[in-house]
């Protein structure tokens, strides 16, 4: 049989009898079991072709603490700063504290099977790190931490996932009575007793769902001779009717809402300003996600959430702004068997969508605000 003819092209151009058929089809699929099993993958062992770097991950590791985390480093704290996006006391303490619940060996410095030291977690972190603040592709960091592409997505990844475990439950929970506390304070200050702040929120937030369910911090407060029990969130015109929403005036007539306009639309600005300070902090947030999974990019931005928290607590310096995550508050638990209760859920509930709410609190601090400012 010459080489160049297949036992297929054989077959389709034969006119043997049947016999001969059948050994020719037999020939056939012996040949495409062979022509498989030659280009099937080999799993095991290096890679045919594949070229091995020597990444000198020693001397990347050795190069990586002289310059960040020696005694004397080779860059100074603002150098640290800058590029860490936080202290070097509080990215050890993440380091140290990952490491310390590290329950499945990836962030531990290990030996391969030929007894070589594997990365460092020093290593790990910070390539999570570059790529969590500066946005950069996973291979961007081979050649300071001198690890691949695949292990730097790999440590971004399982960093995150460690940040949201480990941390989550402290800088990523609901506002407890000393944070409630603290943020009507800052509303106060700015004209706005009662206020929360501008939040995200759609009427299924759990914001309002615990607040229905009785779990969120009471709070209570007068705005011009009139008692509230619930607190709100200044909004802009896309937000509902409801009594938690204080939102601007379109098209003000008068002095009176025009300054309350002014002082609403300038007070509402606080969450887009952090947010900003979130993306300058964090450039992977303001990237595109091309080529994230759902989930992973959830964790991407929790994790990112929760270190600038961090980043804020540890950065705080007036006692006004001071929070304290160990008072956690104590949890109201709602029973939902008993007929009175369901009953108070469906008032409350009311009670947030009330129209009248709405529209008196939105004239109190109208005035409020005029008799407090419109002096100035």
């Amino acid at each position: 049989m010459s080489a160049n003819i297949s036992s297929l092209d054989m077959l389709m151009n034969s006119s043997s009898s049947s016999s001969d058929n059948d050994e020719i089809i037999l020939a056939a699929f012996a040949e495409r079991e062979e022509e498989e099993q030659g280009n099937a993958r080999h799993h095991g062992g290096s890679k045919h072709g594949r070229q091995t770097i020597d990444r000198a991950r020693d001397a990347g590791f050795v190069l990586l603490w002289n310059d960040y985390f020696r005694e004397n480093p080779r860059y100074p704290e603002h150098f640290f700063r800058r590029r860490f996006r936080m202290s070097r006391n509080l990215f050890n303490r993440i380091v140290n504290t990952i490491l310390e619940h590290d329950y499945d060996g990836y962030f531990t410095q290990t030996r391969s099977a030929c007894g070589l030291l594997g990365l460092h977690p020093l290593q790990k972190m910070t390539a999570a790190m570059r790529m969590l603040t500066y946005g950069i592709a996973a291979d961007g960091a081979d050649e300071y931490i001198r690890s691949a592409e695949a292990t730097n997505l790999e440590a971004c990844k399982k960093f995150v996932i460690k940040v949201c475990e480990v941390f989550g439950d402290q800088y990523l929970r609901s506002p407890n009575e000393e944070d409630t506390a603290r943020l009507l304070a800052i509303g106060e200050e700015r004209g706005f007793p009662g206020s929360n702040n501008d939040l995200n929120v759609l009427q299924r937030s759990n914001v309002f769902a615990k607040l229905a369910e009785g779990e969120a911090p009471e709070v209570n407060y007068t705005i011009n001779g009139h008692q509230y029990t619930m607190g709100y969130y200044l909004a802009d015109g896309i937000y509902p009717q409801w009594a938690t929403f204080v939102k601007t005036i379109p098209s003000p007539s008068t002095r009176k809402k025009k300054y309350f306009s002014q002082r609403q639309e300038a007070a509402r600005k606080d969450v887009e300003r952090a947010f900003g300070v979130l993306q300058s902090r964090f450039a992977i947030v303001r990237g595109p996600a091309k080529g994230w999974k759902r989930k992973e990019i959830g964790d991407v931005m929790k994790a990112c959430v929760i270190m600038h928290n961090m980043i804020v607590e540890e950065e705080r310096h007036t006692g006004r702004q001071n929070i304290t995550y160990e008072a956690m508050g104590e949890r109201v638990k709602v029973s939902r068997t008993h007929a009175e209760e369901l009953s108070a859920f469906i008032q409350m509930h009311q009670q947030i969508r009330n129209r009248d709410d709405h529209s008196q609190l939105q004239d109190d601090l109208v005035e409020h605000i005029w008799q407090k400012f419109g002096h100035e």
